[in-house]
């Protein structure tokens, strides 16, 4: 009895896991872990050297303070390159993100309006506005509802709530696979439309564009407005004539004192 107690307290220790570093296996060869020789050498300046053992090639590399790395294993022979294999690696995880940003994989995403019928307008709204998004960016939606109790009863009012996502979702999505029951589940798939999503996202950008302008356009208002040439003109002979009648009877009083004078002196 005392033996079985004493094994009970004692502990065993686990032999720990140690995950595979599928990064670090993946990296290409560099320096005295290149076994194959002779290779392909191209230097630090991009220029083909040509075909030589490794062990020239790894004493060109660290006579400049580089690595010797191996960028085409499988070609005859393989085709090294000597560079800082840090900046290589800082690269090359750049442009597999990149990449796998350009090839992002589509999800089918689930909406559920709610536990039961039971749910509030508005929060169907929130979640047509939460299956919208998804749509817009290439995801298709299944949208879900569920029943409880005796709503099994009234399944129309459950074909009647997925008639109205699709008069909601219409503008970007279609329907994929139709309202269907499995057990006290309706669900339903919409996938996104191309073709009105482009048509959508145009009509946006160039309503943002107006309001744009219009937003520049008030807060640079013009202190004078714009008149044409033609109407300038016109207000400019305009005043010319008003003035010009009162120029003559000025010059008019002012002549004749001097022609009276004139005509005393004969």
């Amino acid at each position: 009895m005392r033996d079985r107690t004493l094994l009970g307290a004692c502990t065993i220790a686990r032999r720990r896991y140690f995950k595979p570093q599928e990064a670090i296996r993946n990296l290409p060869r560099i320096n005295d872990r290149i076994k194959k020789s002779p290779v392909r050498l191209i230097d630090e300046n991009e220029n083909m050297i040509g075909v030589i053992s490794v062990d020239d090639a790894i004493t060109r590399a660290r006579e400049v303070d580089l690595d010797l790395v191996e960028v085409s294993p499988d070609s005859d022979p393989p085709v090294c390159r000597i560079l800082d294999f840090g900046k290589y690696r800082y690269e090359q995880s750049k442009k597999e993100k990149a990449n796998r940003a350009r090839s992002k994989t589509l999800e089918m995403k689930e909406v559920r309006l709610g536990r039961s019928m039971k749910i509030d307008p508005h929060d169907v709204a929130i979640r047509l506005d939460q299956a919208r998004r998804f749509l817009m960016e290439g995801h298709k939606v299944q949208i879900v509802q569920n029943f409880r109790g005796r709503e099994m009863l009234h399944k129309e009012r459950g074909n009647e709530r997925m008639k109205h996502v699709i008069e909601t979702l219409e503008d970007i999505a279609k329907v994929e696979t139709p309202a269907r029951m499995a057990g006290r589940r309706m669900s339903m798939i919409l996938a996104p439309d191309k073709t009105k999503i482009a048509r959508l996202k145009q009509q946006m950008e160039s309503a943002a564009a107006t309001a744009a302008s219009a937003a520049s356009a008030e807060e640079d208002p013009t202190t004078e407005p714009l008149v044409p040439e033609a109407i300038a003109e016109e207000i400019a002979i305009d005043s010319t004539a008003e003035i010009t009648p009162a120029e003559s009877v000025t010059e008019a009083v002012e002549d004749s004192p001097a022609e009276e004078s004139v005509e005393q002196q004969d």
